[in-house]
């Protein structure tokens, strides 16, 4: 089940490998997030120190929850393997790539992320992508006629 999904991101960046990774959240962030009081529209990932870091991820705080509610956009680290972490740090090195989340969701009743490491698209793919997509909407209209 999809909380939050970022659409932009396929539309800025070429996907090229995903991941799923777990968020570190207190109890009241987590029950807003399932409730899906949750946006990863502003947000951006960043490997700090050998960990992974997602900043501006915005949780609307518990609306039950008492005065030790967390800050609704502070930064929450991300749970991966280390060969993972390694594997992300060496290719956002390179020019070009940076990580970007995809969406948030439930598996198995813990809160996941789905993260990609992408290459950023320059404004004549855009356009490309844009043509594509107008021509499949004709496609599939005109058979939808006959």
């Amino acid at each position: 089940m999809i909380l939050a999904g970022n659409k932009k991101a396929f539309f800025d960046y070429f996907i090229e490998d995903k991941f799923e990774a777990g968020i570190e959240l207190v109890g009241s962030e987590v029950k807003s997030a399932k409730a899906g009081k949750i946006s990863i529209k502003e947000s951006f990932i960043r490997i700090i120190n050998g960990e992974i870091f997602i900043m501006g991820m915005s949780i609307v705080p518990w609306g039950f929850g008492s005065v030790y509610n967390p800050d609704e956009r502070r930064v929450r680290k991300l749970l991966l393997h280390k060969k993972e972490i390694k594997k992300l740090h060496e290719k956002v090195s390179q020019k070009g790539y940076t990580i970007v989340p995809l969406n948030v969701h439930m598996s198995k009743g813990y809160v996941k992320l789905e993260i990609a490491l992408a290459r950023g698209k320059k404004n004549y793919d855009k356009r490309e992508s844009l043509a594509k997509k107008d021509v499949e909407r004709d496609l599939q209209r005109m058979a939808k006629e006959r």
